[in-house]
């Protein structure tokens, strides 16, 4: 890393020099404006408005439009006389609770290292900080410009967080807000059942700039002069259900199987569990309306049974399949009704002839 800005931090009577890095970069893939045909870059004149001429960055001043077509234009003499401090000093104002500062105040991150000397008070004001649990609210000077800052360790080294003032954070101003809403108890407890079932600890290096990597792989199968291989259709994202409770509760249950959880009792079914409620109800419909057969030979054995004898005829009827029973019965039958066939008499040998 580099270091953009040299300086001391400012602490009652006691300074300690400092370097300046930046915390963070952005990954996201530049790209420039190109002549599709050649691949030439395009490039872009300062001209000016008034007589056409290209202007160099010598003759460029600052203006400030205050409408009606005027400007008022500002030289480096007009920005030297500004009460802005060259001192290269980071000034602690106060120390004050981490939970007290809006994150949506935060700008930019800078690492600060300690340079020379200064490393026993850097690491002095680094445990300091950590054991009271607060953060240092700062001015310091960067870029033209005085902005606030906070200091607070991470990973052992003080983190110096600018921030936006107070008149830079935007009022929201939304016609809804100005509407009476009421959320029902039953939806606001099924809401917070869900967040609990969404619950987790946050690790940020789980998640990957997906968009960033597909393109990467565009631009990478380009160098090589492969083909590029389409990426897969994300599955489209259910359609808004209109019972907001019905959602609720089929979300619930969606994260609830995810994590191999079973589901709750009692808690009235869910559009889930009603569609496998309506899936049992059909197959045990069709059971019913196909044919009962032995039905009629159950009964038929009933009254045999009644009659004091064929019990056991009965019982073997029951045991026995429908199809084959109804086939061995009537056979049966048969058999008893058929006469019994006489045996064809035996013809006599020939006699011999002397």
């Amino acid at each position: 890393m580099r270091a953009i800005w040299k300086g001391a931090v400012s602490f009652g009577l006691v300074s300690i020099a400092v370097k300046l890095y930046s915390a963070t970069e952005e990954k996201d893939i530049r790209f420039h404006q190109v002549h599709r045909s050649d691949g030439g870059r395009i490039r872009y004149k300062r001209t000016c408005s008034v007589c056409g001429e290209e202007v160099t960055y010598d003759d460029i001043a600052k203006g400030y439009d205050i409408g009606g077509g005027e400007m008022v234009i500002l030289t480096d003499e007009d920005f030297a006389d500004l009460p802005l401090t060259t001192s290269r000093a980071i000034d602690v104002l106060e120390f004050v609770p981490a939970e007290q500062v809006d994150p949506i105040l935060y700008n930019k991150a800078y690492f600060l290292e300690p340079e020379g000397a200064a490393t026993k008070p850097y690491v002095l004001l680094r445990d300091a900080l950590a054991d009271s649990e607060r953060v240092a609210i700062v001015k310091v000077a960067l870029r033209q410009r005085e902005q606030l800052a906070t200091l607070r360790v991470r990973e052992g080294v003080l983190l110096l967080n600018t921030m936006l003032w107070p008149d830079e954070v935007r009022t929201p101003d939304f016609g809804f807000l100005g509407e009476d809403l009421k959320v029902r108890p039953p939806e606001l407890a099924m809401a917070s059942s869900l967040i609990d079932s969404m619950a987790g600890e946050f690790e940020p290096e789980v998640f990957t700039d997906d968009y960033r990597a597909a393109l990467q792989e565009v631009i990478d199968a380009k160098v090589e002069g492969r083909e590029v291989v389409a990426p897969e259709e994300a599955e489209e994202a259910p359609a808004a259900a209109v019972d907001l409770m019905a959602a609720l509760k089929a979300s619930v249950e969606r994260a609830r199987a995810a994590r191999g959880e079973q589901p709750e009792s009692g808690g009235g079914p869910t559009p889930i569990t009603s569609a496998r409620s309506a899936q049992k109800a059909t197959k045990a419909a069709k059971k019913a309306k196909a044919p009962a057969r032995g039905t009629a030979e159950k009964k038929a054995a009933k009254k045999a049974g009644g009659s004091g004898g064929g019990t056991k005829a009965a019982e073997g009827a029951q045991k026995a399949a429908p199809g084959k029973a109804t086939t061995k019965a009537a056979g049966a039958k048969a058999e008893k009704k058929a006469p019994a066939r006489k045996a064809a008499p035996k013809k006599a040998a020939p006699r011999k002839t002397a």
